[in-house]
């Protein structure tokens, strides 16, 4: 089993940036892949960005160019940046990790971006 415990969420400008945080309680280069997904009010709950344990990463259209992905493997932990937010961008943001087959959720964090 793996916990992962999210932070980094809260309200920004448009324009503005933020970083989120998903801090396992395991290896994080031990996951088959880390993502992160959003889920909006009324909306279902969508791939923002994947990596793989080897590196590769994938970014939705929505993200590329300005959401990033970067891990520490000393503090176990993989951050998304996300900088120029819009406004649609506002969502309850989760990250995942792959596991032996399972799927781990972390709780979920909130971004709101004001225009």
């Amino acid at each position: 089993q793996v916990q992962l415990v999210e932070s980094g969420g809260g309200l920004v400008q448009a324009g503005g940036s933020l970083r989120l945080s998903c801090a396992a309680s395991r290896n994080i280069f031990s996951f088959n892949t880390m993502a992160w997904y959003r889920q909006a009010p009324g909306k279902q709950r969508d791939l923002v960005a994947i990596v793989t344990s080897g590196g590769n990463s994938n970014y939705a259209d929505s993200a590329k160019g300005r959401f990033t992905i970067s891990r520490d493997s000393a503090k176990n932990t993989g951050y998304r940046h996300m900088n120029s937010l819009k406004p649609q961008d506002t969502a309850v943001y989760y990250c995942t990790a792959l596991y032996f087959g399972v799927a781990n959720w972390g709780q979920g964090t909130q971004v709101t971006v004001s225009s």
